[in-house]
């Protein structure tokens, strides 16, 4: 195992979430992770890979307690753990326990566990590695979170926020999600931020769950919801004097039917006094939620929401830890599972994402219907390492094809028809050595 940390190039992975409950403890992208892994072990380089927390989901495996949880892990996943093994005769590797499997940092146990396979558990919240002539800061990034920070770290009972809602709630919909129509609710750890957990049941609820029949007769009626709604402004306006030739065209139009026309004239109407009166209703009630929430951003009651910030927290944190120490230059987090990188005063803030799939909302292009979350995967792996005069950060790609075809429903597919997501990976930066760094390209 090579020792000298002059030229390491470390690889930086992390949130892969292995384990849970039930249906929780399906890795869809166990493959990719193992073929990453038999990479590592045939590299040439001096390599280091570096675990940024959250390998595990602890939280989520609620049927066994402490170190118990590691035979569960060594007796489900035999392939992952052998592959560590192999890996580790050649390459180094580090393992930061992060929110999720911060039990972890509080059996001294585990450190031998895992040194059996080759894996060295450090069992602070953060680290450091030199690189060329920087340094690189390591952290999970739930410490910045208020939700999921531990106060008491190593202690076998710190229990946060977050600790309740995955181990009540997540844990809880692996253990149900195989009873849905379709096991759909085991993807819940992908719902980011989580408070779009309301809107994503109802999605799921209505694309997946709603009896097909139903569904399919509402869609038509939500569809002329919109209709209505201009047909609604259109009779207003006729009823005011305003502008009353569009009312008369298309009553003589439809005239022109008969018995045909009458009745659709007459579900026209219908429709359109009831979105009238939604209309007249949701105009009061949208002023009222737009002065309720400047009142609510203005008193910064939902500052600590049950997520955090995507950027902000370590911003401040990345801007504090350079002040600090003029030879850091890079600060890498995950626990978002945003991969991300940006320049923060010269140096570069990175977050290595997560394995785990990602749901992209997208809104209905048409009537009002639930949005569609369009799945996808943005597996990857961070790589540092000091060249001539600099030291530089990229992304490695792993690629897993999407899963839409096999899990968003007929009418999902239609309705995001040329608005499929393409997330990209950052470009890569530079930081010379005089600690300046070269920030990439936005992504998309």
């Amino acid at each position: 195992m090579p020792t000298d940390a002059d030229d390491r190039v470390y690889y930086v992975i992390s949130d892969l979430h292995v384990g849970g409950d039930e249906q929780l403890g399906e890795v869809e992208a166990l493959p990719e992770l193992l073929a990453f892994l038999e990479r590592l072990e045939r590299t040439d380089e001096n390599a280091e890979l570096i675990i940024n927390g959250d390998a595990f989901g602890l939280w989520e495996i609620t049927s066994v307690e402490g170190t118990d949880k590691f035979d569960y892990l060594t007796d489900t996943y035999p392939r992952l753990f052998e592959q560590l093994r192999t890996t580790g005769d050649d390459v180094t590797i580090t393992l930061l326990p992060g929110n999720h499997d911060h039990e972890l940092a509080a059996y001294d146990e585990y450190v031998d566990r895992f040194a059996a396979y080759n894996v060295t558990l450090v069992q602070d919240d953060s680290f450091t590695r030199r690189v060329g002539d920087r340094v690189v800061y390591f952290e999970h990034g739930h410490q910045q979170d208020p939700n999921n920070r531990i106060e008491d770290w190593g202690n076998p009972d710190a229990s946060p926020l977050g600790y309740y809602y995955n181990t009540l709630v997540t844990s809880r919909a692996g253990q149900l999600s195989d009873r849905g129509r379709y096991n759909w609710l085991k993807d819940v750890q992908a719902v980011t931020p989580t408070e779009r957990m309301p809107v994503w049941l109802l999605s799921k609820y209505f694309y997946r769950e709603m009896n097909p029949l139903l569904r399919y007769a509402l869609v038509p009626f939500l569809l002329l919801f919109n209709v209505s709604a201009v047909l609604a402004v259109l009779a207003g306006l006729s009823l005011a004097d305003i502008w009353s030739t569009p009312v008369e065209e298309g009553t003589a139009f439809l005239g022109q039917f008969g018995a045909a026309g009458t009745a659709l004239w007459f579900l026209l109407a219908v429709n359109v006094a009831i979105a009238g009166l939604l209309l007249l209703v949701g105009i009061p009630l949208y002023f009222l939620r737009r002065d309720v929430r400047k009142t609510i951003d203005r008193f910064g009651v939902f500052e600590t929401t049950l997520t955090v910030d995507a950027e902000e927290p370590y911003e401040k944190a990345a801007r504090e830890r350079f002040a600090a120490d003029e030879e850091t230059a890079i600060y890498c987090y995950g626990h978002t599972h945003r991969p991300a990188l940006s320049e923060v005063d010269g140096g570069v803030l990175v977050n290595s994402g997560t394995w785990l799939k990602r749901l992209h909302r997208r809104d209905g292009a048409i009537g009002v219907l639930p949005p569609v979350f369009y799945p996808s995967y943005q597996l990857c792996a961070v790589r540092i390492a000091a060249e001539a005069d600099s030291v530089a950060v990229e992304f490695e790609e792993i690629r897993k094809p999407s899963p839409s075809t096999e899990e968003l429903t007929l009418t999902e597919r239609l309705l995001t028809l040329g608005r499929k997501p393409d997330p990209e990976l950052p470009d890569r930066a530079e930081i010379p050595n005089g600690r300046s760094a070269t920030p990439p390209e936005p992504a998309e």
